[in-house]
């Protein structure tokens, strides 16, 4: 299954790294010293959160669209894609 949600970077104000937050997946949060880790930390907290949801049997957040979130000064959105495969149950 492939996933796509919006995330929204915020620079960081003493250095150049990254705070990154998803608008739609409650309390999934990355950061990151640049761009490049915190797309990486922000691709993992999602599968992350998105695997813990799939295992608990829980229901997906729908993706808002990035135009319509209200953004603090200096933040921009990316689509953050989480591939999870799914395996038969060996139990």
């Amino acid at each position: 299954m492939t996933f796509t949600y919006p995330a929204v970077f915020t620079p960081h104000k003493e250095d150049k790294g990254f705070h990154v937050v998803f608008p739609d997946l409650e309390c999934c949060e990355a950061d990151g010293p640049d761009l490049e880790d915190a797309l990486d930390e922000a691709r993992e907290a999602a599968y992350n959160w998105l695997s813990v949801e799939l295992e608990e049997g829980g229901e997906f957040p729908a993706q808002t669209h990035g135009e319509d979130l209200d953004l603090p000064e200096g933040s921009f959105v990316r689509q953050i894609m989480v591939r999870i495969k799914l395996l038969p149950d060996n139990d």
